[in-house]
């Protein structure tokens, strides 16, 4: 495997919501991550896949809720974020599909 598909298997995809487009307007950016990536890998992937400069990681980890399909229970997965905040004159565009 190489490292850029472990890179990959960090950052999962971009959160696009209105907090995290709040966040945007600070320099920071919100990304899906794997639910056992530290800070240090996230830093590390973000800093090679987009060429940017992170100031700071920040997690959050959500719990998945108990919801009932067709009659039966089931449970979402749980999810971890990533607030990544960038040096000043780094930016990425996220919103590209759109």
């Amino acid at each position: 495997m190489s490292t850029q598909a472990k890179h990959y298997d960090v950052i999962r995809k971009p959160i696009i919501t209105e907090k995290a487009t709040m966040a945007s307007e600070n320099g920071a950016v919100v990304f899906e991550v794997h639910i056992d990536a530290n800070k240090p890998q996230i830093k590390e992937a973000v800093e090679t896949l987009f060429g940017v400069k992170v100031k700071a990681v920040n997690t959050t980890i959500t719990k998945g809720k108990v919801k009932r399909f067709r009659g039966q229970l089931g449970k979402r997965k749980d999810v971890k974020k990533a607030y990544v905040t960038l040096e000043e004159g780094n930016t990425i565009d996220v919103n590209t599909g759109l």
